[in-house]
């Protein structure tokens, strides 16, 4: 890819939340990072890449997440809402196999790793998500004509956006009480903390 964002470069562009640090060229979030001086902070732990919007773009990027683990990546993100996710599309990140187990949760399949949250599920013939504890590789390709989701290298899902069939999930579903849902064609790049152990290396995004 044309544009590589080695963590430390990133993290520089990002807005930090408490949390969060790098760790052998590693970015992590961990409760144990919050100082104590920031325990009264009231903002969102999401992580947000503000040095640049993007429109369509590819990224790639690896993670891991320990057992029962939640993430997410987030674009076209925009600040001024109570959270991302009512504005921003997510890339789910997830520990499908213990996540149940450790929540007492029974997921829907479009909450699962590497679906397009609450929209598009991934297609479990093409998906291969590696055990706790070893590193995925996750690819978003965006433009208008179609959006690809990859996990380790094969693509688990693609969807037109604002075509009429995304319309109807859009406002048929969890979004149909978010009016600002997906509706920029630009913005942020986004990583979530959903109260889990995160670790992210390897990030790369191309402008299309």
């Amino acid at each position: 890819m044309e544009l590589h964002l080695m963590v430390g470069e990133l993290i520089m562009g990002m807005k930090c939340p408490p949390g969060w640090m790098i760790i052998d060229s590693v970015l992590t979030f961990t409760t144990d990072q919050i100082m104590e001086e920031d325990y009264d902070y009231k903002g969102s732990r999401d992580i947000i890449y503000g040095a640049s919007e993007f429109d369509n773009f590819d990224l790639y990027l690896e993670w891991k997440i320990p057992k029962g683990g939640n993430s997410g990546i987030f674009y076209h993100l925009k600040e001024g809402y109570d959270g991302p996710p009512e504005v921003a599309p997510e890339y789910q990140l997830l520990d499908d196999i213990n996540y149940e187990e450790v929540h007492n949760y029974k997921l829907k399949d479009w909450q699962k790793t590497g679906a397009d949250y609450a929209m598009y599920s991934p297609d479990t013939s093409e998906k291969i998500l590696n055990p706790i504890g070893e590193w995925n590789s996750s690819r978003i390709v965006f433009t208008p004509k179609r959006v690809e989701h990859w996990l380790n290298g094969r693509k688990v899902l693609s969807f037109i956006p604002w075509s009429e069939d995304w319309y109807k999930r859009r406002n048929s579903g969890k979004w149909s009480g978010a009016p600002d849902y997906a509706k920029y064609k630009t913005g942020f790049i986004g990583l979530q903390d959903h109260g889990s152990n995160l670790y992210f290396r390897n990030i790369k995004i191309k402008k299309l």
